[in-house]
Parts: C-alpha cells; structure tokens; sequence
C-alpha cells in the first residue's frame, strides 16, 4: 500500500492507514484485556475497568466491590 499525501495549510504530512491483519472478525470476549462470558452476558451491562486483573470486566454494576461510590463528571455545557 503506497502512502497517501495531505495537504494541511503549508505543511505535506502523510496519512498512515492501518488494519488489523487477516479477515478474521473478533468478538469482544476475545480481546485480551476483556473479562466477557459470552454465556453470561445480559442487555444493559457495560464494560468496568478492574484495576485488580487490569482488565474491563461486562458487569450489570457500576460500581462492583465493597464500595458503592459512583461520581460521574458530566462535563461543563
């Protein structure tokens, strides 16, 4: 694949394309840093960052563990 050149004001930079190789469609269970059952999984559950495994674990619990303590920072509009 040849390199593709863009134009941003006075500079030429160039556009990196990258794919993941093969033709192979991974799921999320597969990727390694995803604890996921595809047994077990539900609709509404997210992805919870587990800083113990350092992994996302698919949980119906925002906040899993002993400590409930959930803030979220909506941002300022």
């Amino acid at each position: 694949m040849s390199d593709i050149r863009v134009r941003v004001g006075q500079k030429n930079t160039i556009k990196v394309v990258s794919s993941i190789g093969g033709e192979s469609i991974l799921t999320l269970s597969e990727l390694l840093d995803i604890n996921a059952d595809p047994a077990n999984l539900q609709n509404g559950m997210v992805l919870v960052y587990n800083a113990d495994s350092g992994k996302w674990d698919a949980t119906l619990d925002l906040t899993p563990g002993n400590v409930q303590n959930l803030d979220i920072n909506g941002g300022n509009f």
